[in-house]
């Protein structure tokens, strides 16, 4: 493998692995594959990019590059703003959509169709809002630093990975160690069974959405910041997105972020020996020789 194709590869995966965890999530506690979770990416992007120009415009916060990035301030203060702006979307879609059919005992396959109805509209709401030219949060064009090896990078993706990091171990530990975490995995392994035993089924699945939201507003901002914003890039990463899901085992929190990685670095090798326009035919190959060969990923529990 070529060096700076590890590099990219991290890179590309940081980004999937983090939406990653809110489609196991949601897939362990509630059933079914949520096709909407792309679009989360799309607006977390978008709402971080017009809160940054707020800030930015009215406010005179964050115009100067901040250190070797290509942003300022503005972006950091919008980039919170966007992951609780996104998770409320999360939760209004539920409230809205999900939770009715929920309450009628409908099949999987009507909330998967549901989700998918959802995503083209969340979809066009965009594009009618930002038509369908690319954006940026910065015009500053950064240079990419040698590391070792061969590998060079710039700060933004540097910064990326390590941000994915630090949230990764936060998320874990919130799920391995906290209440809500206890709760989230009751809930998974028999909702039934966890709501006789006095859990808020409906707070955990609440909190499910939030944390969902969340991290994919995060990596819809992180995959801004590298190639460009536009309505259709959760759409484009919703392949990868599932893939890492079930190759990380649903239910399995390091399970996606492994997965996500993985995905990511099979991308960059294939655009690198044979050509970008077959990186979405890689996630693909990945998604249906884990459904093949090993359905339940590599950290997913055998089902009886």
């Amino acid at each position: 493998m070529n060096p700076q194709a590890l590099l990219d590869g991290l890179v590309a995966g940081s980004m999937i692995g983090l939406g990653a965890i809110g489609v196991t999530l949601t897939y362990s506690i509630m059933r079914f594959a949520n096709f909407a979770h792309g679009e989360f990416i799309s607006w977390g992007a978008y709402f971080a990019l017009t809160a940054a120009v707020s800030f930015a415009s009215t406010f005179g916060i964050g115009i100067d590059p901040l250190g070797p990035f290509s942003f300022g301030w503005a972006l950091p203060l919008a980039c919170v703003l966007s992951v609780v702006l996104t998770a409320l979307l999360a939760l209004a879609l539920d409230w809205l959509l999900f939770r009715p059919l929920r309450r009628r005992n409908s099949e999987m396959i009507i909330l998967v169709i549901a989700s998918f109805g959802a995503s083209i509209a969340l979809r066009s709401l965009l594009e009618f809002i930002f038509t369908n030219a690319p954006r940026y949060y910065s015009d500053s064009l950064q240079i990419s630093m040698p590391l070792f090896a061969g590998i060079r990078a710039t700060p933004d993706q540097l910064l990326m990975l390590g941000v994915t990091a630090v949230l990764f171990i936060g998320v874990h530990l919130v799920l391995s160690h906290s209440e809500t975490g206890r709760q989230m995995r009751a809930a998974s392994e028999n909702p039934a069974l966890a709501e006789v035993a006095g859990i808020d089924v409906a707070r955990v699945v609440r909190m499910v959405w939030i944390f969902g939201g969340g991290l994919a507003a995060a990596a819809g901002v992180m995959a801004g910041l590298v190639v460009q914003i536009r309505p259709y890039m959760g759409f484009n990463l919703l392949l990868p997105l599932f893939a890492a899901a079930i190759l990380g085992g649903i239910g399995s929190v390091p399970g996606a972020v492994i997965g996500g990685i993985f995905v990511g670095l099979c991308e960059a090798v294939t655009v690198q020996m044979i050509g970008a326009e077959w990186r979405q035919a890689v996630a693909f190959l990945i998604l249906a020789a884990v459904l093949v060969l090993r359905p339940n990923g590599i950290f997913g529990k055998k089902t009886p």
